[in-house]
């Protein structure tokens, strides 16, 4: 299930739940019938903007409520289950953590760069600060000109609004945490 799918989906459930509202109920008020908005609520189906406008407008919402990002009062991170979002072998890994969303301005990357290796970052936008926490090993950062070699524990903070890079020039990989910050 993408992305805006499954936000529509706990979202129409919640709006509905919050309501006070049956499915049959929902139904009556929306003209779409039980099965489908069912299905909508557990993800097996993919409305077409018809159907949700006839929920938005029956629901008496905003479009917006049925896609936004859906709060989450707690989430767990596991290394294993993730992915690496970029990847060059013998070079680096990059996993996606907490993703940016229009409505949380910050995101979270764990990078790991092998010894010797070199992760090239392009630039993250006007008004975006990175922070970043060496877990294990060291990293020199080279951001606008400088060039700072940040040490296990540390933890530094640049703007990245241009292009910057991330080196290992130790013997043992180098981990960190990125939180990217949008400060518009």
């Amino acid at each position: 299930m993408d992305y805006l799918s499954h936000n529509i989906s706990i979202n129409l459930r919640r709006i509905r739940q919050s309501k006070s509202m049956s499915l049959e109920q929902a139904a009556e008020q929306t003209g779409v019938s039980k099965s489908m908005l069912a299905q909508i609520e557990k993800g097996t189906a993919n409305p077409s903007l018809g159907v949700l406008g006839k929920i938005t407008s029956g629901l008496r919402i905003e479009f917006q409520r049925l896609i936004e990002t859906p709060r989450e009062d707690f989430c767990l991170v596991k290394p294993e289950a993730l992915v690496p979002t970029k990847e060059i072998e013998g070079q680096y890994r990059v996993w996606t953590c907490f993703p940016y969303e229009d409505t949380r301005l910050v995101e979270i990357y764990r990078i790991d760069v092998e010894p010797g290796g070199v992760y090239m970052s392009g630039a993250h936008g006007e008004n975006t600060r990175e922070y970043l926490t060496v877990t294990d090993g060291e990293l020199t950062v080279e951001c606008r000109g400088h060039v700072q070699r940040i040490e296990r524990q540390e933890a530094f903070k640049c703007e990245t609004d241009q292009p910057h890079i991330y080196r290992n020039e130790g013997r043992a990989r180098a981990s960190c945490f990125c939180f990217f910050l949008d400060y518009k």
